[in-house]
């Protein structure tokens, strides 16, 4: 498999060097590194060359980096059943960044990429559709960054009296507490039963 793989590596560096910015071979599987603006060319000459026939998209994700400046990388996996490999792409973004829609290459992108958008708030030009998938359309912010608070914004319940779903602001209930472990509610002052064998 690492041997197919490094052929492959090599004969895309050699044939479309100019679109990929790098190249990493880890762990039995290849990463590709491109730019935005050469994304849909390099999505397409692996579908179309058939040396490589990645005809399958298997998916696209998000991954938040806060501390970056392109914040966000949007990883593609594509599948060859030809050459029964695996391929990644990486292409590093930023939240105001907009990164070309592969639905023009791979009509499957479609749900993937409204999935990114969600979720992460990475957007896409060219999209036929770019709306929410997965959180309610009145949903605010994109729960998988790495800055979004645990509890959301917003809590949605069904109000029985009311017979409807209600939004309300989140209330917390209790305050985050820092546990001392050396206080005695935390931890026993006397022997549990079997603990007087153990050595001291």
């Amino acid at each position: 498999m690492s041997e197919a793989l490094n052929e492959l590596a090599s004969y895309l560096a050699e044939v479309r060097g100019a679109l990929i910015s790098s190249s990493d071979i880890s762990f039995g599987e290849l990463t590709l590194t491109a730019k935005s603006e050469n994304l849909i060319a390099l999505l397409t000459f692996l579908r179309d060359d058939v040396q490589c026939g990645f005809v399958n998209l298997i998916d696209i994700c998000g991954v938040d980096y806060p501390k970056r400046e392109d914040r966000f990388d949007v990883v593609y996996h594509l599948l060859s059943p030809r050459q029964n490999l695996r391929i990644r792409i990486k292409v590093a973004t930023g939240e105001f960044k907009p990164v070309p829609s592969a639905c023009p290459v791979f009509a499957g992108a479609d749900w993937f990429e409204r999935e990114a958008w969600d979720m992460y708030g990475i957007l896409f030009t060219d999209h036929p559709d770019l709306r929410r998938i997965l959180t309610d359309y009145g949903f605010e912010g994109h729960p998988l960054r790495k800055d979004f608070p645990t509890t959301g914004f917003v809590e949605v319940r069904y109000d029985d009296s009311a017979k409807r779903v209600v939004y309300e602001p989140v209330e917390l209930k209790q305050e985050f507490r820092n546990f001392d472990f050396l206080s005695p509610w935390e931890g026993t002052d006397y022997v549990l039963p079997g603990d007087e064998k153990a050595a001291k």
